[in-house]
């Protein structure tokens, strides 16, 4: 599975034509993914046959939401879902960087029929005693996470035992990940589900569009 960052229309074609699997819409890439405008959900939906999931994450302050942050999300995840979108993005946490189960649970109750992925919140956290939460919780499908803080390339242990104490949830790799280690990363621990923002764009920018000879050429590496 290679998922890859979109933020506009054009971004979604040309994420689609070099034959990647999944599309992360989001805007305000530089703030860690936001929640996109409907309309522009909507327009790439139509626009692509491949599976879009979206960032349900109004505001970059933090992954601590109050009661008025969760009713925004749950009413986010509503309008994505009456809009065709594949699956939604989030995470949340309490202020001790823990997560925040209430939170999780009302926003899961929104999720029915789609795909969920706890996001690179998780990183923030002990990412081993929140993979063994949230593995309870047979709506989440994925898990984005760099395997922690630090460089991905150097947590390809802890990587190794989240894959293996997963039990229904697909560890996705994100965060850091480019040409100069996504060969080692895999060998390293074995992971098949990757994901890709700023590294597939022009000049790594990421306000570059994407960059179609990168992404082609990364999608041959993962997939030999």
């Amino acid at each position: 599975m290679i998922e890859i960052i979109g933020m506009s229309v054009e971004d979604a074609k040309a994420i689609q034509r070099c034959g990647a699997d999944r599309i992360e819409l989001v805007s305000a890439l530089t703030e860690g993914g936001l929640t996109p405008s409907f309309g522009l959900i909507e327009s790439v939906v139509k626009s692509v046959n491949i599976p879009v999931n979206v960032m349900i994450r109004h505001h970059a302050k933090s992954f601590v939401y109050s009661e008025e942050d969760i009713a925004i999300m749950e009413k986010d995840i509503e309008i994505v879902k009456s809009l065709g979108a594949n699956g939604v993005v989030f995470g949340s946490l309490d202020i001790n960087n823990n997560i925040d189960e209430k939170s999780l649970k009302r926003l899961l109750d929104k999720c029915v029929g789609l795909d969920v992925t706890f996001h690179k919140a998780i990183d923030e956290t002990n990412v081993l005693d929140s993979l063994n939460i949230l593995n309870k919780y047979k709506s989440i499908t994925n898990i984005l996470t760099a395997g922690g803080k630090g460089k991905i390339k150097d947590n390809s242990k802890i990587i190794k035992e989240m894959i293996n104490k997963s039990e229904d949830i697909n560890i996705l790799l994100g965060g850091g990940l480019g040409f100069n280690n996504i060969e080692e990363v895999k060998d390293t621990t074995n992971a098949t589900d990757f994901h890709f923002g700023t590294a597939i764009r022009v000049d790594n920018n990421p306000f570059g569009e994407v960059d179609e000879a990168k992404l082609k050429e990364l999608v041959k590496i993962i997939n030999k």
